[in-house]
């Protein structure tokens, strides 16, 4: 039997799905996909397929200007009519306005929504088609990051970061007329994007040892298959050659169909995203522009293999960690909780208490399974994560910024960004790890 890893993307997306050696069975909401020089062509046939006679599309002015001259003559030689909005912000965030503004933009004489962009259109597109009832689809207009065929969304509620779980997009075309003349940043951010996989994937197994947590070694294989893709292609997404846009795209994708079959974000995020998320409100909260995702994650990735490579040299302590959580200090972690998210923090904390972040029974738990494993942790780092230097030399091959500083966050910035990762949501990270063993307050950044 085939693995994921060794499936064609139609064999990945066929309509029965999978049942899997993990014991879950794995379908993709994904129906339809092209990629390639001409994809567009594949348009009309399908929105017949997704049964939609009228698209919503949703574009900005960036994407308008990319795309919108190649798509709308598709459409029309078709004869498919259509209603469209474009958002004009200089800064589109996937907020609560945002996605009200659809809401009042909205052609109730439409059936279905097209997005044609890339991360925050996409993320926006699924939520909305998800609220109305309606199918979605996308036009890529960049290889800028793996959401596309994800079934869940990144987006900013009250302030936080959050994803929202939803129907992935019924079918994606990406043409690599398109494609190829993204802005260079936008190449940049889908490289960056994919190399979180390296670290995701190893928390994701540390996750499964120290908390029990689900883990799909078939659904792992998928994503380094993906991964190993969008490395062999780096040298030809920055020379823009068409067979690396290509292949480069094809990755993203198949690492939205790994999250989409795991029906969580874990297989592609990890602490390296939390920097991001961390970093992306610290901006938002001081009225600043928020950086692409994808070029934030990939400097998080740097930071996270950083953090490893000096793990790797500790001996966890049990004495150490025992006195670090009898001396914790809940009003002390309050007042660092509103510190570092600001008028975020409230929401943070009631999340927080309602899920038990701090639990001294889980604690030990955690800890007893972490000190009963760490050689075998170590043994999944080793497997997993590779040298920093060897994916310092990829960023640098596409000439990516490497250091928070390039991005506007000084070190106190993105030391709170490490404390406060693990605060955001429930999930197991690196920084988790560090808590657990008492370490995280104390451990000397890189």
């Amino acid at each position: 039997m085939k693995t994921f890893a060794q499936m064609s993307l139609a064999e990945l997306i066929r309509p029965e799905g999978h049942d899997c050696a993990c014991g879950r069975h794995h379908q993709a909401g994904l129906k339809r996909l092209r990629i390639g020089e001409g994809a567009l062509d594949a348009l009309p046939g399908f929105l017949k397929d997704c049964q939609v006679s009228r698209p919503f599309i949703i574009m900005d002015a960036n994407t308008r200007k990319a795309a919108w001259h190649l798509v709308e003559p598709v459409l029309k030689e078709a004869a498919i009519p259509f209603s469209t909005y474009v958002f004009e912000d200089a800064h589109l965030e996937p907020d609560e306005q945002a996605l009200g503004t659809l809401v009042m933009a909205f052609d109730p004489a439409c059936d279905g929504v097209l997005a044609l962009g890339s991360g925050v259109l996409n993320d926006l597109a699924k939520v909305f088609a998800h609220a109305v009832r309606l199918p979605s689809l996308v036009v890529a207009t960049a290889p800028s990051m793996d959401g596309y065929a994800s079934d869940n969304a990144s987006m900013i509620r009250q302030r936080v970061k959050v994803s929202f779980y939803n129907a992935c997009p019924q079918a994606i075309i990406a043409d690599t007329r398109i494609l190829k003349e993204a802005p260079e940043r936008m190449l940049q951010a889908g490289l960056g994007d994919m190399l979180a996989k390296y670290p995701s994937i190893c928390e994701w197994r540390i996750s499964h040892l120290v908390t029990g947590e689900y883990y799909c070694e078939n659904i792992a294989g998928l994503v380094r298959a993906s991964l190993q893709k969008i490395v062999d292609n780096a040298g030809g997404l920055k020379r823009r050659e068409p067979e690396a846009v290509e292949a480069v795209t094809e990755g993203l994708v198949l690492s939205g169909i790994a999250m989409s079959f795991a029906a969580v974000s874990r297989p592609a995020s990890g602490l390296e995203h939390y920097f991001s998320h961390l970093w992306e409100m610290m901006a938002l909260e001081r009225g600043l522009p928020v950086e692409l995702h994808g070029i934030q994650v990939g400097i998080g990735t740097l930071l996270t293999l950083r953090i490893w490579e000096d793990l790797k040299h500790i001996q966890p302590s049990r004495e150490t960690a025992q006195a670090f959580i009898q001396g914790f200090d809940e009003a002390a972690w309050e007042d660092m909780v509103r510190r570092i998210f600001g008028s975020a923090a409230p929401a943070i904390l009631r999340t927080a208490h309602m899920e038990g972040r701090n639990d001294r029974a889980a604690h030990t738990q955690r800890l007893e399974n972490t000190l009963k494993n760490w050689a075998q942790i170590l043994d999944i780092v080793e497997q997993e994560l590779p040298a920093h230097a060897q994916v310092e030399a990829l960023m640098r091959g596409m000439s990516m910024p490497m250091t928070p500083a390039e991005i506007g966050f000084d070190e106190k910035d993105t030391h709170d960004a490490l404390l406060g990762a693990r605060e955001i949501r429930n999930k197991y990270l690196t920084s988790s790890l560090l808590w657990d063993l008492g370490l995280l307050y104390t451990i000397a950044f890189p």
